[in-house]
């Protein structure tokens, strides 16, 4: 027990010094948690506004059917199989109809992309009750970024034509009856949502589907000919992968916060041993192996990161609560260009594992920097430092 009295008796009486070289370090630890926690935060918050909205427990994809390219969307329908329509009988599963057409809002004209959904549909968090049908009118239902983009609003009337799998040509006036507010811009933009019923009418696609969603609690995978079964894992891919690749382009930021901070501790450790080489004769001259007078020095540095763990846990878990319960303001605009489901404050989240594995992290980097100096101890005779030399 002598050598962590003696380390921390030191590191005390070093002074402003040590509080010095905690206090960089302390930004570091802060910093890195903090970044971390909103890259975290924003796959938690993503990743569940687009199951509750549009992936539910994984989809079933009609093999023709491609996301990337709209050519597709034409001839990307074909019946339930059977053992997917026994789920969707059960309530363990939805279909969703894709059909491209062309809308006309105020004299102007804009591709759209109809979608059918079965109005009693509670899988997903799409309100899609209110498109059942009110007297002779089509009702539709669209989101905030459509209506903006449209020019249009609740209650408006709007032209739409489309092909059906005849490749004849219709147009009939679509209802806006609600607009709807939603994160998640795959099931907003250039998107409107009819009764599936009355999409299945009106392209001629009697019992026909592109997608199928399931429940969260759906059960495994079936064996659906000519259908593609799509898990959460796929369908997130995106959203991990942007996630991932921005975690590691902020690993240089943390890679240089640690760099001036384990400098500062480096210079410390060798200015250290050069002004007590005294001290170090004398212990060694005392009897002191040199083993443990290496472990002294060792252990002093890595003291700057448990006062380090300590100083920001003072300043930074207010910090960090306050980001948690307030959110940071990202702006409507700000959450769109990142192309998927983002509110316009972003939550943090701090696992524990995140400020264990930091905090572990950063005191292994610095217990391995406060070692290095120290190794001329090993080379070091007790008469030479006894009379101030340092070889």
């Amino acid at each position: 027990m002598i050598i962590p009295k003696l380390a921390i008796r030191n590191m005390l009486g070093a002074g402003t010094k040590t509080w010095l070289n905690a206090a960089v370090l302390s930004m570091a630890f802060v910093v890195i948690i903090c970044v971390q926690g909103l890259y975290l935060g924003l796959d938690v918050e993503a990743s569940h506004a687009m199951v509750a909205a549009e992936y539910g427990g994984g989809q079933y994809w009609m093999n023709a059917y491609d996301p990337f390219d709209p050519f597709s969307f034409q001839d990307a329908h074909a019946a339930v199989p059977g053992p997917l329509q026994s789920r969707i009988d059960a309530g363990q599963a939805t279909p969703v109809l894709l059909v491209p057409g062309t809308i006309y809002p105020n004299g102007r004209i804009r591709s759209v992309l109809l979608k059918g959904i079965d109005p009693a549909q509670t899988l997903l968090s799409i309100p899609s009750a209110v498109l059942k049908l009110v007297d002779q009118e089509i009702p539709g239902l669209i989101g905030t970024r459509m209506a903006r983009s449209a020019g249009l609003k609740k209650g408006d009337v709007v032209t739409a034509r489309w092909r059906d799998a005849k490749g004849t040509f219709d147009a009939q006036d679509i209802a806006i009856v609600e607009v709807m507010s939603t994160t998640v811009q795959s099931i907003d933009d250039g998107q409107i949502w009819l009764s599936l019923e009355t999409l299945r009418k009106m392209a001629a696609m009697p019992g026909q589907a592109t997608i199928v969603v399931t429940a969260r609690d759906a059960g495994p995978s079936l064996s659906a000919p000519g259908w593609t079964y799509k898990g959460l894992d796929d369908l997130l891919i995106d959203i991990k992968n942007f996630v991932k690749g921005k975690t590691i382009g902020a690993s240089i930021f943390y890679a240089i916060l640690l760099f001036l901070a384990m400098l500062a501790i480096f210079n410390t450790q060798l200015l250290s041993i050069w002004r007590r080489r005294r001290e170090i004769g004398t212990m060694m001259a005392l009897g002191f192996l040199r083993g443990r007078v290496i472990a002294l020095f060792t252990l002093e540095g890595a003291l700057n990161g448990v006062f380090a763990a300590l100083i920001g846990a003072v300043y930074g878990i207010p910090l960090l609560a306050y980001f948690a319960a307030s959110g940071l303001a990202m702006g409507t605009k700000m959450g769109d260009s990142f192309g998927f489901a983002l509110s316009e404050k972003l939550y943090p989240t701090y696992s524990a594992g995140l400020v264990l594995g930091t905090t572990v992290l950063v005191f292994l980097i610095t217990t391995i920097v406060s070692f290095i100096p120290t190794r001329r101890i090993s080379r070091l005779k007790p008469t030479e430092a006894l009379r101030g030399k340092l070889t």
